[in-house]
């Protein structure tokens, strides 16, 4: 087989079953790109507009589907544009192949056009270094298809996580003469891992589990990666335990299970936090207990590890006891892992009367009055409309299984805690590194990698004018992506907590004003435009109508709403707590603060 470096990275990737190359050509990637023209019908190219959303719509890829896609930029400021992208997808553990251009082998350290060699010659990678699972800058045509077999198993074995290849632009044309290794002969046990973590272990825990009085599972995205749902709903049910979800782990459990008790953290549930910090034993599936979600470590807010015993799942041992001391530690693939503690606790015992429990009722109770807590807001006939109000009405409207895609700001935040999802995959959102801009593109990977399902993009004004250009991937795409801005004219998440944190009249960069007064392009109109269906609302007896008539127009569509800039309709629920330092000066604030941290107890 006669190949050049360009066409062996294709002809693996379709050995790999990757579908679409997300990228953006330039003088360093022009010859990869080439060699996908006699492809194009096994492996498709998405053009887009930014290199952050190459990255971004891979990374969405990934997460619904579980298939990995390629994002490919030029040399230079292009494949810096794509850092941020690499840095979410690394924080979140999901896994993206991004191939650059690189300076031509026999050029290094001439400082030709877009290198960087000042302290070492074509010295990108190490840009990159600290957001990617590994890298290679191979120098030698006949080098690659080691390296992309072995980006490969980097990116689907263990903690999955991006990879990197500093392609050379001489290698992406020079010829090669050999035989491409099969994906099956160079995976140990496939691309999906099955370690299992001791079974002497797996049936102390099984025995701790089934003996305590009020069990809580918290569980985050190493549950979904593993496609552990099944197993996670038999062994809560089998013991009865309250569930409980991070940002990455919601939807590993249906939302309307009456073992379900939604989020722990600052903004998270107060049913949740009740029942972590007052849980005896608690079984962490694939989550690294975060500062979010555990309320900064503050003893007794969310946690209280110990007297609290942990059992920690997770297929990588250095997040096992990094932030809480654990009873027991379970290395290994969460499905594997609950699948041996599953039959440990079959034969352990018989399952509990979880229906009829009075830890159950407790369940449902506190659940209930995290939902009461914020009825105000979420029935709010008030214009601007209030967020919960719309992700209520919206709810009512979308499908069961609809895929709902967040970036950082409010709406992500409170689709996480009031928009309930039942299905794994179908909750996208930039989690831990929280990325301003996922949204749009993140929407257009979701779109396609689940087409018969509707895909939704909430954002923020402010996260939907970082990648707003993306709109028009979708709209020259066909995709019936319907995108919902939530447009407060401002940085309302950060506005409310400088208000929340240092005082209502300390609002510095936060508003977006014209001579005082709020500003705002009119989005609906930008995104006609674009050639996109639209409208723009402003009161919540709007909402329906306008979600109904988005997704029947079977385009491209945006509903923007006018949302609520002053409390209580413009924020969401603060339900633990976050480590925000308070100024000195501020003194009694800081006086208060200090306390409160004093509280915190990192180990």
């Amino acid at each position: 087989m006669r190949l050049t470096g360009g066409e062996i990275i294709a002809e693996y990737a379709i050995k790999e079953g990757v579908p679409y190359v997300f990228a953006i050509p330039g003088h360093g990637n022009v010859a990869f790109l080439d060699a996908l023209h006699n492809r194009r019908d096994k492996l498709k190219v998405i053009g887009m507009y930014h290199e952050q959303s190459l990255v971004h719509a891979a990374d969405a890829y990934y997460r619904v589907s579980g298939q990995v896609c390629i994002a490919s930029t030029s040399i230079g400021p292009g494949a810096a544009n794509a850092v941020v992208g690499m840095a979410q997808a690394y924080v979140d553990s999901t896994a993206v192949l991004l191939i650059t251009g690189s300076p031509h082998t026999y050029m290094r350290g001439h400082g030709i056009l877009q290198e960087i060699d000042r302290e070492h010659w074509a010295n990108f990678p190490r840009v990159l270094e600290p957001v990617v699972k590994r890298w290679w800058q191979p120098s030698q045509v006949g080098q690659l298809p080691h390296v992309v077999h072995r980006a490969f198993n980097e990116m689907l074995t263990g903690r999955r996580g991006p990879a990197y290849i500093d392609l050379a632009m001489d290698l992406q044309a020079e010829p090669w003469e050999g035989d491409l290794p099969e994906p099956t002969d160079r995976e140990p046990g496939g691309a999906v891992s099955s370690t299992r973590p001791d079974h002497q272990l797996v049936a102390k825990a099984a025995q701790m589990l089934y003996n305590a009085q009020r069990p809580v599972i918290v569980v985050g995205g190493g549950a979904i990666t593993a496609n552990t749902e099944e197993n996670l709903r038999r062994v809560a049910e089998h013991i009865g335990a309250a569930v409980v979800t991070t940002w990455n782990g919601k939807g590993a459990f249906p939302e309307d299970h009456p073992l379900y008790a939604w989020h722990p953290g600052d903004i998270g549930a107060s049913c949740a936090n009740e029942l972590t910090r007052d849980a005896d034993v608690v079984l962490a599936v694939g989550t690294r207990f975060v500062d979010w979600l555990a309320s900064s470590y503050r003893r007794g807010v969310t946690y209280n590890i110990p007297p609290t015993k942990l059992i920690q799942i997770d297929i990588d041992p250095g997040e096992i006891g990094k932030n809480y001391p654990v009873e027991i530690g379970l290395e290994g693939d969460a499905n594997a892992a609950l699948g041996d503690l599953l039959q440990a606790l079959v034969d352990t015992g018989k399952p509990k009367d979880w229906r009829n429990a009075k830890y159950t009722q407790r369940i449902g109770k506190l659940v209930q009055e995290w939902w009461d807590s914020f009825k105000g807001r979420r029935e709010s006939d008030d214009s601007p409309i209030s967020i919960s109000r719309a992700l209520a009405e919206m709810r009512q409207v979308l499908d069961r299984d609809a895929i709902v895609v967040t970036g950082a700001g409010l709406p992500q935040s409170q689709v996480y805690q009031e928009f309930p999802v039942y299905t794994p995959r179908t909750h996208i959102q930039s989690g831990g590194f929280s990325t301003m801009g996922f949204t749009v593109p993140g929407s257009v990977g979701a779109a396609l990698a689940a087409p018969k399902q509707q895909v939704v993009g909430i954002a923020g004004d402010g996260d939907f004018l970082a990648t707003m250009q993306e709109l028009g991937v979708a709209v020259q795409r066909d995709l019936p992506i319907l995108f919902v801005i939530f447009n407060n004219m401002g940085w309302q998440s950060i506005k409310n907590l400088q208000q929340n944190t240092f005082g209502k009249d300390r609002v510095v960069a936060t508003e977006f004003l014209r001579r005082g007064e709020p500003y705002s392009p009119n989005f609906a109109e930008v995104a006609k435009a674009f050639g996109a269906y639209s409208v723009r609302i402003d009161h919540p007896e709007q909402i329906k109508d306008a979600i109904k008539g988005a997704l029947q127009s079977g385009q491209t569509a945006v509903v923007e709403m006018m949302t609520s800039r002053t409390a209580p309709n413009s924020g969401l629920s603060k339900v633990g707590w976050w480590d925000v330092p308070v100024p000195a000066y501020l003194k009694d604030k800081r006086e208060e603060y200090l306390k409160e941290r004093s509280e915190e107890r990192l180990m």
